[in-house]
Formats: C-alpha cells, sequence, structure tokens
C-alpha cells in the first residue's frame, strides 16, 4: 500500500507549562517525530520536511499559578514565581511515520511525551485518522444494526445485567442465573470482568451450562439474551474461547481492553463472528486526573477501529467519580462515525452502566437523544422487591416513559414494578 505525502494523522492536546507554550509545543513536535534534544547529523532540512511533525495550532487558555503534577520544570533564569500557563496544540504527523498501525499510532501520539519536564499537565483530547487506517483494521463487524438482529430488540434500549455475585458461582449456578434472567425477559447478560476462565468457573464449562438453558429457553419462547461471556485472556485462548462460543449457539464475547491491548482486539475481530463487547476496567488509571493521560473521546476511537462492536461509557449518577457530562460527551461520540467511507464509520454501541436503574432513564434519554444503547443494570434488576422479572419491566416502563416524554411519577401510578422501584432506589 503506499501511503500519500498529504494524508496526515492529527491530535488535539491540552497542555499546562511554565514555559512559552509554543516553546513547549515545539518540543512535544520533536520528541515525537524527527528530533531530540540536541541536534544531530542526519536531521537535515529534506528529513524534516518528510518526517517532522508540525504544530498546526496553539489556543490560550487561563493560567494558574500552581503546576498540576509534579515533576515540571522551569526556565532558567526565571525571575520570580513561574505562571503555568494553558492551551490547546494541535499537532499532525506525516502518516508515513507510523504507518496505517495501531501501535505505533498510539506510541506517536500518546508515548513520551506524558514524561517531558516541560510540561506540568498533558492530556490527549482527541485524534483524527486517515481512511488509510481502514484498508489495514476493520472497525466493528456488528455495531447496533448486528446488535439487535442477534438480540431480537428492534427499538428501544436493550435491557441488560451482570452475573452477580462477580466472581465465586460455579458453571451451574451461572447457568440458574441466566435461566432467571431469560425467564424474566431480559436482552443483555454479561459476565462480569473479574470472572474470566478461573478454576472454580472453566470457561468452556460455564458456556455448555449458560448456553443449554439459554438455546432451550429459545427454542420455548424464540427469544435468546444475548450473552457476552468474558474471553478475555492470552490471544490463543481468546480465540478459543470465541470458538467454543460460537458452536454453543452464542451471540457475543467480552474482552478486557485495557488488559489485552490493540493488537490482541485487531487479531481477535479478524477471527470472530461474534460481536466483541469491550469493558474499559482499568480506564481510572489513564483518565482520572484531569491534567493527565486520555479522554475518552480519543480513547475509544482506537478501540472501534480494532473491531470493538459495544464500548463502556458509564452510566449517569454512577458509583464511579466521572461526572454525566464526561458520560454523555462519551456516548455521543460512539455514533459520530470516524471517516467518511460509505458503511465504514465504526459506529458502535454504547454501554451504560454502573448503578443504574430505572430512575436515570429520562435524563439518560433526554441527554444521549436516542435509545441506542445497552443498559446495564445490576442491582436496579437483581434487587428489585418484586423479583427479576419485575425489575426488568420496571426499566422497560422507565424508558417507555422516558421516550413518550412522561414523567416517572406518573407512568408509576400505572405500572407497579417502577412504583416499587422508585420507592426502594429512589431514595
Amino acid at each position: 500500500m503506499t501511503v500519500g505525502a498529504s494524508e496526515r494523522i492529527q491530535a488535539l492536546y491540552w497542555i499546562e507549562t511554565a514555559f512559552p507554550p509554543e516553546d513547549a509545543a515545539a518540543v512535544m513536535a520533536g520528541e515525537q517525530s524527527s528530533g531530540t534534544f540536541l541536534h544531530v547529523p542526519g536531521e537535515t532540512p529534506e528529513l524534516l520536511e518528510r518526517a517532522a511533525a508540525r504544530v498546526e495550532s496553539i489556543e490560550l487558555l487561563e493560567p494558574v499559578a500552581q503546576p498540576s503534577l509534579p515533576g515540571a520544570s522551569i526556565p532558567k533564569g526565571l525571575k520570580g514565581a513561574p505562571v503555568y500557563r494553558r492551551a490547546t496544540v494541535r499537532v499532525s504527523w506525516p502518516l508515513a511515520n507510523p504507518g496505517p498501525s495501531l501501535p505505533n499510532l498510539y506510541a506517536t501520539v500518546a508515548g513520551n511525551l506524558f514524561e517531558l519536564q516541560q510540561f506540568s499537565g498533558l492530556r490527549l483530547l482527541d485524534v483524527t485518522l486517515p481512511e488509510a487506517f481502514l484498508d489495514v483494521y476493520q472497525g466493528p463487524q456488528f455495531g447496533v444494526e448486528g446488535t439487535r438482529r442477534l438480540s431480537g430488540v428492534e427499538a428501544g434500549p436493550l435491557v441488560g445485567t451482570i452475573i452477580k455475585p462477580s466472581v465465586g458461582l460455579s458453571p451451574e449456578a451461572t447457568a440458574e442465573n441466566a435461566a432467571q434472567l431469560a425467564e424474566g425477559g431480559i436482552d443483555f447478560i454479561k459476565d462480569d470482568e473479574l470472572q474470566a476462565d478461573g478454576p472454580n468457573c472453566p470457561f468452556d464449562q460455564r458456556v455448555d451450562a449458560v448456553m443449554r438453558v439459554l438455546n432451550d429457553h429459545a427454542a420455548r419462547t424464540g427469544k435468546k439474551p444475548m450473552f457476552a461471556f468474558n474471553a478475555t485472556g492470552d490471544i490463543d485462548d481468546m480465540l478459543r474461547h470465541h470458538d467454543a462460543v460460537l458452536r454453543a449457539g452464542g451471540t457475543c464475547i467480552m474482552v478486557s481492553l485495557n488488559s489485552t491491548g490493540l493488537p490482541a482486539l485487531a487479531r481477535l475481530r479478524r477471527h470472530s463472528q461474534l460481536p466483541i463487547h469491550a469493558h474499559r476496567n482499568g480506564w481510572g488509571i489513564l483518565s482520572r486526573h484531569p491534567a493527565l493521560g486520555l479522554s475518552y473521546v480519543a480513547y475509544q476511537k482506537f478501540w472501534r477501529l480494532a473491531g470493538a462492536d459495544h464500548m463502556h461509557v458509564n452510566g449517569l449518577q454512577n458509583k464511579f467519580c466521572e461526572s454525566d457530562d464526561s458520560v454523555i460527551a462519551s456516548a455521543r461520540e460512539c455514533r459520530i462515525p470516524m471517516f467518511r467511507r460509505p458503511g465504514r464509520g465504526c459506529v458502535v454501541m454504547p454501554v451504560f452502566a454502573s448503578g443504574q436503574w430505572a430512575g436515570q432513564a429520562p435524563e439518560t434519554f433526554r441527554r444521549f437523544g436516542s435509545t441506542d444503547l445497552i443498559y446495564a443494570c445490576g442491582g436496579g434488576i437483581m434487587a428489585h422487591p418484586g423479583g427479576v422479572a419485575a425489575g426488568v419491566r420496571a426499566i422497560r416502563q422507565a424508558w417507555d416513559a422516558a421516550v413518550a416524554g412522561r414523567s416517572l411519577e406518573g407512568a408509576a401510578r400505572e405500572h407497579g414494578e417502577l412504583k416499587q422501584a422508585l420507592e426502594k432506589f429512589g431514595k
């Protein structure tokens, strides 16, 4: 494949520095392309023209008096207290530097620059990629439409839940849990990310036990809930796990992204005949400090291109530290095409989870503006006072009210299950 010289990778950063922002940005560009801290032989004008990163723009923000992160330096000979200037900086690279390679792209836009002494804060906000990446990576295979087809849910959110307890259940106990959920009308079930292939609940035995009850349920009712089995492991193990789920009649596998890496997900995508449910556990390491790491807007693009079909985005009023604004921005981004090539926008289905119940449905729908999502509720279903089936119905009643523009209180006067949910969880 020939890479055109005009094709460039774009990355947007937030920076904080005691140095002039244009000098600090030039250090970023040099460190992540052809430059180094000393001029070296061979760094000719021709090479720089061909391979150097470019600072495309700098937009100054409000400065601060104290550094956000330790270890940053200040200009030599500075008189008086340093001022830490903040800015957004856009940098571009020729595609020919890393080539259309996700691991090398990541090293380029999210590599050593986080450690540079010139910065007391640095965060990758977004990336924009040339379409040459689509000649190498497949992106999501199923996305929203394929997920709806396999789950049998034509409209509305997929109402889902997580097998609990997270670990400790045998394959048979997991299957009993799945059978109860299927009878309750659930659309989607997933393993907890901590339940993979341990000796107390081996993967193959869990798949066989769970799919036996789900296939039986489908034969009786015509509906087979989608179960995302946690296939996470070494690459060969994940391929084998996928095949076991496929043979058993399953319709989804799950992968812990940060544990397995981009090349592993891309390899699994090339092999897979099932949707890949992408779990972001460990995301807080990359994101929790606002002056360091990656925004989810940037992060999720790597995984969408590698082949994820579903991406976790947290949930409103969640049990973690993420704000509602951040959750909604993440979910909306999953629906925005990454590329203009027809049918290759890499659009995926967002997964709302973490302390979700019927009460968040109106605000989630109002702010997200779509029902193309998986709405995964743990205790909001499993701990409903009327049981699992009542818990599922309460979630659906809440979403029906949200879509119709009705208040939950008004809908609860007609639906006992929703009324029970509001009385128990609304406190």
